[in-house]
């Protein structure tokens, strides 16, 4: 009776055993599932976290470019090529993190490709910055370059005017001028002897005689003369194929010309005039000789 009332009891025991055993099992298996839950809400917690860095670091990298490129440093064509491709990595990762939830290795890559990014915008930054500061450079040398123009422009201009005035105080100083000078009225006999005379009536010619002051930078050569004799009632004796002549920085119309032969030897001059309105009036005439663009000097005479 003993060992038939023993046997249910053993019996009990196992399935007891076997329900402890089954129970951590699935004790075991919550567990486990509750933990790689945990494992995979953290990893995705942490992929989008890790998406949401990137696009704001994408943001800030887009950002920095536009504001480089907003200088107004002219870029060269490498520069260009560089900035655009800069800008077209950052709209493929952004198109790439636009697609929402990335595996692991996709969102590596774009790390990479972030951090690669961040490589080159830093030093296309720098080259930027080194073309604004080779620009501010080369403003500044034109800068200096324009003022250094306008200086020797400004000292050109002077000097031109100066040797202007020099030449004209040259011209001056070379121009011809009278030492002496007399004016005599001759009567022309029958026999073609001249005789001088003091009265009008039968002057028919006058002789200018005049020698030149002695200037050691005249020309030695021949100089034009221009004969200018303004009669008693102040008008001016003009032949009918007269002409102008330039002196004293004006246009003058002349009685005569000739040229003498200067070579600073003191040698005395002789102009002779016939008076082609004869007879000469009564009076004093004024005799003026030019010379070189200016007046060589004056002299009068008179005729009873």
């Amino acid at each position: 009776m003993e060992n038939q009332s023993g046997q249910p009891s053993k019996k009990n025991s196992n399935v007891i055993y076997f329900l402890i055993v089954v129970v951590l099992a699935l004790l075991g298996t919550d567990v486990y599932l509750y933990l790689q839950k945990n494992k995979s809400d953290t990893k995705i917690v942490y992929q989008n976290d890790e998406q949401t860095r990137l696009k704001t670091e994408l943001d800030s990298l887009e950002s920095q470019v536009e504001q480089v490129t907003a200088g107004k440093a002219k870029m060269s064509t490498e520069l260009k090529a560089k900035n655009d491709s800069l800008i077209s990595k950052i709209k493929v990762l952004r198109t790439q993190l636009a697609k929402g939830k990335l595996t692991k290795g996709e969102l590596v890559k774009a790390q990479e490709d972030v951090k690669q990014l961040r490589y080159f915008v830093t030093k296309y930054t720098a080259d930027i910055e080194e073309l604004k500061k080779q620009n501010q450079s080369l403003a500044t040398e034109r800068d200096t370059l324009k003022t250094n123009l306008t200086t020797v422009a400004k000292k050109a201009d002077t000097l031109a005017k100066q040797n202007q005035e020099l030449d004209a105080k040259v011209k001056v100083a070379q121009a011809l001028k009278l030492a002496t000078a007399n004016v005599v009225a001759y009567k022309i006999k029958n026999s073609g002897k001249e005789v001088d005379v003091t009265r009008a009536s039968p002057a028919k010619k006058i002789k200018i005689n005049f020698t030149v002051a002695s200037n050691s930078i005249a020309n030695k050569s021949l100089h034009d003369v221009y004969v200018r004799i303004i009669d008693p009632t102040g008008n001016l004796i003009t032949p009918a194929d007269g002409g102008t002549f330039s002196a004293d920085n004006q246009d003058l119309q002349y009685t005569y010309k000739t040229s003498v032969d200067f070579k600073d030897d003191g040698v005395q001059y002789t102009i002779d005039w016939v008076n082609p309105n004869l007879p000469f009036q009564k009076g004093t005439y004024t005799v003026l000789l030019y010379a070189d663009g200016g007046t060589m000097g004056k002299t009068s005479f008179t005729l009873k």
